[in-house]
């Protein structure tokens, strides 16, 4: 049965989403199917509530969630803009060429290891270039990202969704195609691939 007035915001990735009955990972439930039209009604870090046609509801993974493209603005409204890739690159860039001159230093002898291992010590960058699609690990953000070459749009996340508040960023899918999604969790969870 749907529920009157039923608009769907998002829809479950085409591999399906594990999905808890709070923001908790140790209280799963049944997992959402592939494609299932969901509203994303509320947000508690990276953990989004969504509900489905049937008035169901479930926390899941909200950065994983692939957003249905909503009407354009009406006239006279302010213009928002998608996720800029920009500045990740520019960071990506920033972090690849402080590695490189540690281990420029290192390979001369004006670093040790334990020096070198001190320079280095939690950066964590990813660049997977594949003619015009570009994925691009976001570390502040810890996921994966995939980019058009105008916009940016989560691929998989690194860890659990978090319960703490993070800066909302409105993200939009690719208009022509969207790699697979790839979620991982360690520890003993469920893994998806």
């Amino acid at each position: 049965m749907t529920t009157p007035d039923f608009r769907p915001t998002h829809v479950i990735p085409q591999d399906g989403l594990p999905a808890w009955e709070s923001p908790d990972p140790s209280r799963p439930t049944v997992p959402l199917d592939a494609l299932l039209p969901v509203q994303l009604i509320d947000r508690l870090g990276d953990w989004g509530r969504v509900v489905c046609a049937n008035g169901w509801s479930a926390w899941v993974d909200g950065r994983l969630l692939i957003a249905v493209p909503q009407a354009p603005p009406a006239a006279g409204s302010p213009l928002t803009r998608t996720a800029d890739p920009r500045p990740l690159l520019a960071r990506v860039e920033e972090a690849l060429t402080r590695y490189r001159s540690a281990a420029e230093d290192l390979a001369a002898g004006r670093l040790d290891g334990q020096s070198f291992r001190g320079r280095t010590q939690g950066q964590r960058i990813g660049v997977v270039v594949d003619g015009e699609s570009l994925w691009l690990y976001d570390g502040e953000h810890e996921r994966w990202v995939y980019c058009d070459g105008t916009r940016l749009s989560t691929f998989a996340a690194s860890q659990k969704p978090a319960t703490a508040a993070r800066e909302p960023v409105r993200e939009e899918a690719p208009a022509d195609r969207e790699p697979t999604r790839v979620v991982t969790y360690d520890e003993d969870d469920r893994s998806d691939v």
